[in-house]
């Protein structure tokens, strides 16, 4: 059985030399066979062999003894050197006068040649295989990162907005659930700060959008639904994104949640495909701003009442610093007017568009003005910012900037009240003294120059309501800030007005 395991090629060299008794002749060229005329005699085999030495082919043949020839089948002196030597062994008379050539070297991976002496690839070949790789190479890269980025912009803008609660890990939203059932048991009853992050975001995405209901330099306003309910969407074009993450910071105060400011529901950026829009969701009140409602309705005496007291009431609580762990900074607008204020339901103002508010830290006496470029509606602006005298570094000074443009609205309020059959039509504050669009050096001219405010009719002083509405925008339009009234001293003089008047609030 150990017979059957000999290779064929073996088998068949021991067959020739067993066939033959005599000897093999073969051609010679070495130096020991110049005697024997380049013949030499051998009971083994013939071998031409071709060498590559120094770029050069060197030919040799020359007779191998029988006993070489090992192992059997595939004998070493046989074996040649892939781009180096080439041997072949024959086994008849002068069977190794052929002329070899040496075979040329193949990769493994198929790339037969190479560049250099001896390859067969050209300069063109060599920067092809080295330059299309790297070409394929950077081209999905960039599709990689291209597509890496249209996944990734919705969440470029959160920011500091992005970091979850930790807190709200188990928060879920049940169908059964309204917003308004949301909001008190995860606000009122929390930190007042507004809803955690991780339920704005869940709420925002899962608004449908109905109908746009404004549109202003920030952006536009839709209506959208939530489970059965409004709620208004302010959608903030790219370019306004610092005034969009400020009142979104404003809103999620600690404490700020109040009936007279308007409730802040959300805020999130949603990737419409072409650009993120950023959102801020707030509680929906379908009469609109004051400044739509004064000029499709007039308001009776307890109607003024009511706007006028309940925005005093949310701009006291927006100046006002409670004190403790749970406490909340004093916040001053900077841009209070009709078109910032919204009517309720109920006929009571909240106070919105929070864009331009600073808040200060008592502890410090320090003031985090808003990195933001744009100003107050001049128009509405006191005499100090208009002439650049207000101090900066003084927060009271803003909270008196407020009280000016508060006494302006209620001046819009009281043109539409109906006493004694008696209104007038809806105007903005200095209509009659500046064009529609005024600039600030137009303004100062009439508010700082000249010292004219609008005008207070003599028949108000008729009415006990509209006298004292007179007399508060009085006090409120003072050149000098720190001679105006306080928010809180407003809301007091109103409240006793309600209890004059008998009006319910």
């Amino acid at each position: 059985m150990a017979n059957w395991r000999i290779p064929l090629a073996a088998v068949v060299v021991q067959a020739v030399l067993s066939r033959t008794s005599q000897a093999l002749w073969c051609n010679c060229t070495t130096a020991q066979c110049e005697k024997t005329g380049s013949q030499c005699e051998t009971d083994g085999a013939c071998m031409a062999s071709t060498s590559l030495i120094d770029g050069q082919e060197q030919h040799i043949r020359v007779c191998i003894t029988r006993d070489k020839l090992v192992p059997p089948g595939q004998p070493f002196y046989c074996r040649g050197a892939e781009g180096f030597l080439n041997i072949h062994c024959c086994y008849t008379d002068y069977c190794n006068s052929i002329d070899l050539k040496v075979p040329s070297v193949t990769t493994s991976s198929g790339l037969g040649g190479g560049y250099g002496p001896g390859g067969t690839w050209g300069l063109v070949e060599l920067v092809a295989v080295i330059v299309g790789p790297l070409f394929l190479l950077c081209l999905l890269l960039l599709v990689g990162v291209f597509l890496y980025q249209y996944h990734q912009r919705a969440y470029n803008h959160r920011q500091r907005l992005e970091v979850e609660d930790p807190s709200c890990d188990h928060i879920y939203l049940p169908k059964d659930r309204t917003l308004q059932d949301l909001i008190y048991d995860l606000s009122t009853s929390g930190s007042g700060s507004g809803l955690p992050l991780f339920v704005q975001r869940t709420v925002a995405r899962t608004i449908v959008l109905q109908e746009i209901i404004g549109k202003g330099r920030f952006g536009e306003v839709w209506r959208g639904r939530w489970r059965g309910g409004d709620v208004a969407v302010k959608i903030f074009s790219s370019r306004e994104e610092r005034s969009w993450f400020r009142e979104a910071e404003i809103y999620q105060t600690i404490m700020l949640r109040h009936e007279n400011i308007l409730g802040f529901i959300a805020a999130d950026n949603k990737d419409n495909g072409t650009w993120t829009q950023l959102w801020l969701v707030s509680d929906y009140h379908e009469h609109g701003s004051l400044f739509d409602y004064l000029n499709h309705y007039s308001v009776t005496t307890e109607g003024m009442i009511k706007l006028a007291l309940s925005a005093a009431s949310g701009l006291a609580h927006l100046h006002m610093e409670i004190l403790g762990t749970q406490g909340k900074p004093g916040i001053a607008h900077r841009d209070l007017k009709s078109k910032n204020i919204l009517v309720k339901k109920n006929c009571n103002c909240a106070i919105a568009d929070l864009g331009l508010a600073v808040r200060h830290d008592s502890a410090t006496d320090t003031i985090d003005i808003a990195p933001n470029q744009r100003v107050g509606t001049k128009r509405y602006m006191a005499p100090e910012v208009l002439d650049e005298t207000i101090n900066m570094r003084h927060f009271e000074s803003f909270k008196c900037a407020d009280i000016y443009a508060l006494g302006l609205v209620y001046w819009e309020i009281a043109r539409r009240c109906n006493s004694g059959g008696i209104h007038e039509d809806y105007q903005l504050p200095y209509y009659d003294l500046v064009p529609s669009d005024p600039s600030i050096e137009e303004m100062r001219k009439v508010v700082c120059d000249q010292k004219l405010r609008p005008n207070i009719p003599n028949w108000w002083r008729s009415y006990e309501a509209l006298r004292v509405m007179g007399k508060i925008m009085r006090e409120c339009w003072y050149a000098n800030g720190a001679a105006r009234l306080t928010a809180l001293r407003i809301k007091k003089t109103l409240s006793q007005l309600t209890i004059q008047e008998d009006i319910k609030v």
